[in-house]
């Protein structure tokens, strides 16, 4: 395996760790919100956690936490 194939490996690594955690979710959100308005202001990442966690626990349908 040449340098080049694993570092193909550890991309591809990366990049599932990174959306199995949901890390990605606000890199997504930044890219989102920036190309709809480029002026209005972005949530830091600890508030858009906050909302995404608030979210899914206000919709049973989301998911369930015991505690």
């Amino acid at each position: 395996m040449t340098g080049a194939d694993v570092r193909r490996v550890a991309g591809r690594i990366r990049w599932y760790v990174r959306e199995l955690t949901g890390e990605s979710a606000y890199d997504r959100y930044v890219a989102h919100a920036r190309s709809h308005d480029p002026d209005a202001p972005v949530m830091t990442r600890r508030a858009f956690e906050r909302s995404r966690t608030d979210a899914l626990e206000a919709d049973p349908r989301e998911g369930f936490r015991c505690c």
